[in-house]
């Protein structure tokens, strides 16, 4: 393997896939400190799409963005989700947002109670129209409501 300061063709034809894939194709030949924080954090996805395609984690990746790029953000993971079968492990500090995209979620309490399991579970649960089964719920996951 060694070091190779340059990359082999195939690479080079997979990021620019990758760069097409996420809607900017167009900013192959700009500097990355005059993007945009959505756009940096699409060149970002796109490098580490580069390098899997089966699972990508990220930590934060909407913080510093704008609600409109953050939402589009979110437009692209799905897509990777659902055409590519990519699985996205996020964290994220926006649980309505988390919500409101994925489809299994992993809540950590600072007391150290956790949920685990699909969103429509945790919607339901959080809502006051489970507020008969809590106790049964808690007992059965080490659960405590938001």
């Amino acid at each position: 393997m060694g070091l190779r300061p340059f990359f082999r063709k195939r690479e080079k034809e997979k990021a620019l896939s990758n760069l097409e894939r996420l809607g900017i194709g167009d900013l192959q030949y700009r500097c990355y400190r005059a993007l945009s924080g959505g756009q940096q954090q699409r060149v970002l996805l796109a490098r580490a799409l580069c390098a899997t395609d089966k699972m990508i984690f990220l930590d934060e990746p909407m913080s510093g963005l704008d609600p409109e790029a953050a939402e589009s953000l979110y437009g692209v993971l799905s897509r990777l989700n659902r055409d590519d079968g990519i699985t996205v492990v996020m964290i994220s500090h926006d649980p309505e947002e988390a919500l409101k995209y994925a489809s299994h979620i992993l809540h950590i309490k600072k007391s150290g109670k956790y949920f685990f399991g699909a969103k429509a579970v945790r919607q339901l649960c959080a809502g006051v129209l489970c507020a008969g089964r809590r106790r049964r719920w808690r007992s059965l996951n080490n659960w405590a409501s938001i």
